[in-house]
């Protein structure tokens, strides 16, 4: 599932996702989505997302389907 459409990102699913200060190393946060923060249909980085944990990144990977 491609992680740079915004429709395909719903809150509740296991996501994994690059943090700001991780993307150099693109060390991967595993997380529920709990806020979609990219307002646009598409980005080519990944969707900003808001995790149940608070932590704030681009999607990489989905997980699991809500």
């Amino acid at each position: 599932m491609d992680v740079t459409i915004r429709e395909n990102i719903k809150p509740g699913q296991e996501v994994d996702i690059v943090l700001k200060k991780d993307q150099a190393a693109e060390k991967l946060t595993r997380g529920v989505v709990a806020d979609i923060l990219t307002n646009s249909p598409r980005h080519p980085h990944g969707i900003k997302v808001r995790l149940e944990s608070g932590e704030v990144g681009r999607v990489k990977n989905i997980i699991s389907r809500s």
